[in-house]
């Protein structure tokens, strides 16, 4: 089976062509269009990726995006409904994106692929992973590993921000999970934004000054910001964040 994954329209599109769970080819967008971070769908990406590959598109049995987004919708509404009135500036700007574009992934996917040379049948070729799901597989499937756990931490995918699962043979199972705003990644953020950075594109540089700085603020950040529990858990004390 030969499956084409894709991410896009978040931050570092990329395409990824698997055969019977081997990797083929893989490439970000960025790489081609020579912008950093392209958002954009990644049309390059799959044309290398397919003729590195010497594959024709006839030959892909699914193509697969990294997220649900109806469940991402949904935990957006479900937030700014939570804490408004804050966040209504956020609210203005990011709900009417959702409403003209993103709520309409699937037509807006199928249109860009049509446009690389995929035929009618691609109704029944296009599928949705939920976002850790996505992230498990890719660490997971490619590994010389039968029976593994997996660990997914980020910023936060339709509602997890950490998630517990066990890989078998092929399958996966996601045993636990945290959940949005409880996130460890976009903790890691917003020290990014803190220390004058951009979001989901200078969190490296803060990794790589870290060890140049000295720890005087980690018993702070233990006692106040995170409270971490005897399980491995974690929660934020949502009050420092805005």
């Amino acid at each position: 089976m030969r499956i084409l994954g894709l991410s896009a329209y978040y931050h570092d599109s990329a395409a990824a062509l698997i055969q019977d769970g081997d990797i083929l080819a893989a490439a970000q967008e960025e790489r081609f269009s020579r912008k950093k971070h392209d958002a954009r769908f990644p049309v390059n990406a799959i044309r290398y990726c397919l003729e590195h590959a010497k594959i024709s598109l006839d030959d892909i049995d699914h193509v697969v995006f990294y997220d649900k987004p109806f469940l991402k919708f949904e935990r957006l509404i479900e937030t700014y409904t939570a804490f408004s009135p804050n966040g209504f500036s956020s609210f203005r700007k990011i709900i009417p994106l959702w409403i003209k574009e993103k709520l309409f992934q699937k037509k807006l996917l199928s249109d860009e692929l049509r446009k690389v040379g995929f035929g009618n049948d691609l109704k029944n070729k296009l599928l949705f992973s939920e976002h850790h799901l996505s992230h498990a597989a890719s660490a997971f499937f490619p590994s010389p590993f039968s029976n593994a756990v997996i660990l997914t931490m980020d910023g936060v995918g339709e509602r997890a921000t950490t998630s517990f699962a066990r890989g078998i043979d092929n399958k996966i199972e996601i045993l636990k999970e945290i959940h949005y705003p409880h996130s460890l990644g976009l903790l890691y953020s917003a020290f990014t934004y803190y220390t004058g950075f951009k979001v989901n594109s200078g969190e490296y540089k803060l990794m790589g000054l870290a060890p140049y700085g000295e720890p005087k603020y980690v018993k702070r950040i233990l006692d106040h910001l995170i409270d971490l529990k005897a399980d491995g858990s974690f929660r934020l004390d949502l009050s420092y964040f805005n």
